[in-house]
């Protein structure tokens, strides 16, 4: 490790004025990982700024339009047995306990799971080209071994994956970011804060050098009676996902009056697509129409030498979620599929 300065800060304000000209001063939350880019030699404060003790970004409280505010320092662990999580969006609160360890998520902080980095064994591993760890060195992975690695929205500079399963149910969620700077508060929605590769794929997310994330929000809908979250993974504890997805209804009987799915494990950025959604609404939910849905969500998907395997998998998890979504209650707690 490098030599470092160490500040405290005690407000957000204090905060952004040591970030605002960010170039080697780095925030810590956490710290999960942020502490494993650094002794992997990917990272070298000049300064560590120290937010943990900042109490005002550490509450969850329900919003005036029904909404709910989740601070951006409340734990992941935290967050995942809150009550109001539990009782209005269990889909959030199964995909946080579906991610890394119960220690992690103990340290873990919300506004930190949607800055993580990813996980791409190229991009760890200092010796070796990465476009988004040196812009302009290569991408070893297109390839390489990308068993992992993107299948949508990967560009000819990076096929890396986005690893958090808390973002993929808050993508499904629309929730918004709320950040702040020196400027004043913004809100990003969260179909905004993370970044496709392009030319550019060392920029992760749309976050600019001088904001603090502050909190995360929901909308009013949590999706609490048709929720469902997959995650296939090599084993069943502390692995990233090959394929996830969660999937949030709303119905009418059968009918689908409004349907929600996000695909983690696929992309540099949980994914989307409007289209799929709206093909749903006004159709029964039968995995037949889910299977259409998949078709118009993997629309465009590429795989590579080792994970080309993942489109039909993708496809399969999109149905069977839809299916899972339907009864929530026969899902056993706390299981996640493996392969």
């Amino acid at each position: 490790m490098n030599n470092f300065n160490y500040i405290k800060a005690d407000s957000p304000d204090h905060a952004i004025q040591q970030i605002s000209d960010r170039q080697r001063t780095f925030l810590l939350a956490g710290g999960t990982n942020i502490i494993d880019l650094w002794k992997y030699n990917l990272t070298h404060p000049d300064t560590l700024v120290d937010l943990s003790q900042i109490k005002g970004l550490k509450t969850i409280h329900t919003l005036e339009n029904g909404g709910l505010h989740l601070g951006a320092l409340v734990s992941n662990s935290d967050t995942a047995h809150h009550e109001l999580v539990k009782s209005k969006y269990p889909l959030l609160s199964k995909t946080i306990l579906a991610g890394a360890t119960a220690q992690i998520r103990n340290s873990a902080t919300n506004g930190g799971n949607l800055m993580q980095r990813t996980r791409c064994h190229y991009f760890y591993d200092a010796a070796a080209p990465c476009n988004k760890r040196n812009p302009g060195s290569g991408c070893p992975a297109i390839k390489g071994h990308n068993r992992m690695h993107a299948i949508l929205g990967h560009s000819d500079q990076c096929i890396a994956v986005f690893p958090s399963d808390m973002c993929i149910a808050l993508a499904a969620l629309d929730a918004i970011v709320k950040v702040k700077s020196s400027r004043g508060e913004r809100i990003i929605k969260f179909s905004d804060f993370h970044r496709l590769p392009g030319d550019q794929p060392e920029k992760d997310n749309t976050l600019e050098n001088d904001e603090l994330i502050i909190a995360i929000e929901l909308p009013n809908e949590g999706f609490s009676d048709h929720y469902s979250y997959l995650k296939l993974r090599d084993r069943n504890s502390y692995a990233f996902a090959l394929i996830s997805v969660a999937t949030g209804l709303v119905l009418d009987g059968q009918i689908i009056q409004k349907a929600n799915i996000a695909l983690g494990g696929v992309a540099h950025q949980p994914w989307r697509v409007p289209e799929a959604e709206e093909f749903l609404i006004g159709k029964d939910a039968t995995p037949e129409n889910f299977a259409n849905a998949a078709d118009i969500i993997l629309a465009g998907a590429k795989g590579f030498e080792h994970n080309s395997f993942k489109i039909p998998l993708a496809k399969q998890a999109i149905i069977r979620n839809g299916a899972m979504a339907l009864h929530p209650e026969r899902q056993r707690p706390g299981a996640q599929p493996s392969l």
